[in-house]
């Protein structure tokens, strides 16, 4: 994603989204007619699939600037994003199992296939898409974590990512424990309307200007702060209610620690930038869910995320101030 980021960058966003559904919609469609029974050729679409992502995220928040008319409309859009990719989490895979019992496994991969071709093609095919040109980047072997406040910013989404992936696993664990079983399901989908619900007051109610990292680091003590709770052995019921506090917390982290992540980027890398936030999310939830699956699912595993996120966000996240002009 990292590269296809880059390559829009360098070549504008008509190329990395057209090769990008080509991979993608290629990979899924040979996995949907395999199948799964050659686990080296599944493993290659998988990999294929998941590399090939077409960088529409990173390419929509680098056109926001150009198409909207000021600041506070850019972090209202990048907040109003983050809560609507709550819902693509809640109903995605719902909707993936339906179709797959109704219809098939391959039929729901065909129709993934197809989606990300034709929502790629129609992004790609939109007036700003195709005039859009990134700034002039400078070569540098780092490029996008050339700064040096870049790097424990992307590795504290790492963490933010994990608590999601803990949650999945430690939703099953608890509805097996108190014989709920409409719990695994229901404790993800709340935390994802509650991040929903959250985004949208944060829209609402935002701060006037722009972010600064007290913003991140007050932020990142309250999420880890309302995992607590749910370490106390509670009914279901009272699960579900409190995974709501966390929930509510985590689009309002995730817009601030975007919108920070594309003010530390150097000129000319917004879209390889935010691609870099999806890879670091995406790898703490996979990174959560593993670790949660030895550990039976406890909630001590999202609340160790969430305080490694918050102790993250300490570290300086502010844009170096640019270098005084000398003197002539």
């Amino acid at each position: 994603m990292q590269l296809l980021g880059r390559l829009a960058d360098l070549r504008g966003l008509l190329l990395p989204c057209y090769l990008g559904a080509a991979l993608v919609a290629s990979a899924l469609a040979t996995l949907a007619v395999a199948g799964t029974a050659h686990l080296t050729l599944a493993a290659l679409c998988v990999a294929l699939a998941g590399a090939g992502c077409p960088p529409l995220e990173g390419a929509l928040r680098s056109l926001w600037p150009c198409i909207l008319p000021d600041d506070a409309h850019v972090r209202t859009a990048y907040t109003l994003d983050s809560s609507t990719q709550q819902i693509v989490y809640a109903t995605g895979p719902a909707l993936t199992i339906a179709i797959a019992t109704w219809l098939s496994p391959a039929a729901a991969l065909a129709l993934a296939a197809a989606v990300t071709a034709a929502g790629s093609l129609a992004f790609a095919t939109t007036p700003p898409a195709r005039t859009w040109r990134a700034a002039p980047r400078r070569r540098e072997r780092l490029g996008v974590l050339r700064p040096p406040a870049m790097r424990p910013l992307l590795c504290s989404l790492v963490f933010l990512g994990a608590t999601v992936g803990a949650l999945d696993v430690a939703g099953i664990a608890v509805a097996d424990r108190q014989d709920a079983s409409w719990l695994a399901g229901a404790l993800p989908a709340a935390f994802s309307a509650a991040g929903l619900l959250g985004g949208v007051l944060f829209a609402r109610f935002q701060p006037p200007t722009t972010p600064r990292p007290y913003h991140l680091m007050l932020l990142g003590a309250a999420y880890t702060a309302c995992w607590l709770p749910l370490l106390a052995p509670l009914p279901a019921p009272a699960v579900l209610l409190l995974t709501l506090l966390p929930g509510s917390l985590f689009v309002p982290l995730l817009t601030v620690a975007s919108l920070t992540v594309t003010a530390l980027a150097p000129p000319g890398t917004s879209t390889e930038a935010v691609g870099w936030i999806s890879s670091a999310i995406r790898l703490g939830l996979a990174g959560g869910t593993a670790l949660a699956g030895p550990l039976s699912g406890h909630f001590a595993v999202p609340l160790m995320a969430a305080a490694g996120c918050a102790l993250l966000l300490c570290a300086r996240t502010a844009p170096a101030p640019a270098p005084a002009a000398t003197p002539v």
